[in-house]
């Protein structure tokens, strides 16, 4: 199993404008083949960061992921967006247990 975790920093002034392409980002990811979980989220105390995670069955689903047109959009997007970091992080695991 492969997470997929970190945050990315954007112009605060620019989430709104970017919302749009983030939805349809994560939809469409979420709708593929060896998607576990994909979620972007808004901190709450800190403007325009933004924290991902992302849970794949492997890695060929998630370099799979990296070749879809909606990756393509959204990086086009994000590029216009006053990106200030991004820090994504990928870790394997296993299959974890439920407490």
């Amino acid at each position: 199993m492969i997470i997929v975790m970190g945050t990315v920093r954007i112009d605060p002034a620019m989430v709104e404008t970017l919302r749009p392409a983030m939805t349809a980002m994560t939809a469409a990811s979420r709708a593929e083949a060896g998607c576990l979980t994909y979620a972007y989220a808004l901190d709450l105390l800190e403007p325009g960061l933004v924290r991902v995670s992302e849970l794949w069955t492997d890695r060929a689903a998630l370099q799979a992921h990296f070749q879809t047109p909606h990756m393509a959009v959204w990086r086009q997007a994000l590029s216009g967006a006053g990106l200030k970091d991004r820090d994504i992080k990928l870790y394997e695991a296993g299959e974890g247990e439920s407490f």
